[in-house]
């Protein structure tokens, strides 16, 4: 059986987020092993060109992207060594107004040898909320997750984050772990965002104790805003916070902190960079604060103008090339 550029493309993105690992994954979708690492292979040299049909060598591309951008990409990875592949992608677009894909990018910091292998996400979208918000404050994601201080133990990080956006909206620092720390998180989370009557958000948690506690329930009640609790031993259910814990772990744990004051400045900054500089996938490539004030769509609608003027200029530039030739 014959797989298109674009099959192969959609095979190699199916292994690579998989959970299940790459033997299993290929079985399911009936490719030979010694098959898929031949793709691999071109797609990590060429990228998704380098799964196309061999076709009679060609000595320029019109597309190709020129040396001039190819070293403003190296040196924004330089600048920006925490950002991936995509996020380095969408600088390129927004703050540079220039088009270049993911992969494209991928290739060029490769054979510079800034990467070694691309980063994944394990989570997948199957593993979220069922029931798909549709706008900003429809639904609230909290849990708590514990950070150690040095001499003074464990703390404990509660946090409020919007289904919809993925913003942050709140998030406290507490010495335990119990309903009036819930309440004080969710009250001064309303308090910034001052919603009017009829439009308060659902509360979605786990099951632990602090949140199934008659005090919180009374508190909710009294807010007048619906309390929803995941399915037992599923966190699935809770997965965009569960993904932040782990994405501000990953940051904040490298350090020691000997002061709660230290670990709420760390905590601050990554917070800010998570809402307002961090690109997510499933945020088509968008912020949480660009969807959360409602930037989303003119932002969209920019970069695809970025894209097709980005594309009439390479080809421009290639004809005059080959004029010179």
């Amino acid at each position: 059986m014959r797989f298109t550029q674009q099959e192969k493309y959609e095979i190699i993105r199916l292994v690579e987020t998989s959970e299940i690992g790459v033997n299993r994954t290929l079985k399911e979708t009936g490719v030979n092993k010694s098959t898929f690492y031949n793709w691999y292979g071109k797609y990590l040299e060429g990228g998704f060109d380098g799964l196309a049909p061999s076709q009679r060598a060609r000595n320029t591309y019109w597309n190709r992207i020129p040396d001039k951008i190819r070293s403003q990409v190296v040196e924004m990875a330089l600048d920006f060594p925490e950002e991936s592949c995509r996020g380095l992608a969408c600088k390129m677009t927004d703050e540079r107004e220039y088009y270049i894909s993911e992969s494209s990018v991928y290739r060029i910091l490769k054979s510079k040898g800034l990467v070694t292998s691309p980063a994944f996400d394990t989570i997948a979208a199957s593993q979220e909320y069922r029931d798909k918000t549709q706008r900003v404050h429809q639904m609230w994601q909290t849990d708590f997750t514990y950070l150690k201080i040095v001499g003074w133990g464990w703390y404990y990080l509660s946090t409020i984050l919007d289904d919809y956006s993925r913003y942050i909206v709140h998030w406290e620092l507490c010495p335990s772990m119990n309903a009036g720390d819930v309440k004080k998180t969710v009250g001064r989370a309303l308090e910034k965002v001052s919603l009017p009557k009829g439009q308060m958000p659902r509360l979605l948690s786990d099951n632990g104790p602090c949140y199934i506690s008659g005090e919180l329930k009374e508190f909710i009640k009294k807010k007048e805003m619906e309390h929803i609790r995941g399915k037992p031993n599923h966190p699935q259910t809770q997965g965009k916070i569960e993904r932040y814990h782990r994405s501000m772990k990953n940051i904040i744990k490298l350090d020691n902190y000997y002061l709660p004051g230290e670990l709420k400045e760390r905590l601050e900054e990554f917070v800010d960079y998570y809402n307002n500089r961090r690109y997510h996938e499933s945020l088509d490539n968008l912020t949480p604060a660009t969807v959360y004030f409602g930037l989303d769509k003119k932002i969209l609608e920019n970069r695809k103008l970025i894209k097709k003027r980005t594309m009439l200029k390479r080809r421009k530039e290639h004809q005059i090339q080959k004029l010179k030739l």
